[in-house]
């Protein structure tokens, strides 16, 4: 929060839950931005995921995944996302993982106000897309771990449109419970509607609190 000669307040929120056994695991994950200056609003952004991979083989999986979004800076009123597929355990050990993974998803938006998208004035959009992912957890250190995930969805009804997502995040440990974090998020859309930045960054450093 600042206040002065300009007043800012911005508050994020953030979850990270996963309960993995040797033949299944369930992550949710969260995050939640918003920030004001001189009484407007400058960033309001929400979102919730979560995906369930089983295990067919010590190799081979099957994945659910569901997600919703908010976005208010893109026009975004609401995203939800389905997906499933097949996946792969390129690397799996105590501490760390990396998997690769393709399907099949539906994503419908709704946008806050009606936008122009390829000619059309849209109060929504729904798409077919195929799911293309990859994601690992590495301990570089005893306290510090790194997180990244890109996916990669090309249109199956628009030839040559896309959105992609890289994500990845640092949190290096303080005691048993804190950690100081860092994360980094990039999305892309080829068609966001008109008026809108293709590419989407946000950084958020902060501190977590371990429930585990």
């Amino acid at each position: 929060m600042a206040s002065g000669n300009t007043r800012t307040t911005s508050l994020n929120l953030s979850l990270d839950s996963v309960r993995a056994t040797y033949e299944d695991k369930w992550s949710l994950v969260g995050n939640a931005l918003q920030s004001r200056t001189e009484g407007d609003t400058a960033a309001q952004r929400a979102e919730l995921k979560t995906q369930y991979d089983r295990d067919f083989s010590d190799l081979w999986f099957g994945f659910g995944s569901l997600s919703a979004l908010h976005d208010e800076a893109a026009n975004i009123d609401t995203r939800w996302s389905l997906a499933t597929g097949l996946g792969y355990h390129l690397l799996r050990t105590e501490d760390s993982y990396w998997d690769v993974s393709a399907g099949l998803g539906y994503t419908r938006d709704r946008y806050d106000s009606p936008t122009f998208i390829d000619g059309l004035n849209r109060r929504s959009r729904d798409r077919l897309e195929l799911v293309l992912a990859q994601e690992s957890t590495t301990h570089l250190s005893d306290t510090a771990r790194f997180k990244q995930q890109a996916r990669l969805l090309p249109s199956l009804r628009e030839s040559g449109e896309y959105r992609a997502e890289v994500i990845g995040s640092l949190a290096v440990a303080i005691n048993a419970r804190l950690s100081l974090t860092a994360s980094l998020t990039y999305r892309y859309d080829t068609q966001p509607g008109e008026g809108f930045s293709r590419g989407d960054m946000l950084f958020v450093t902060g501190v977590s609190l371990g429930l585990d």
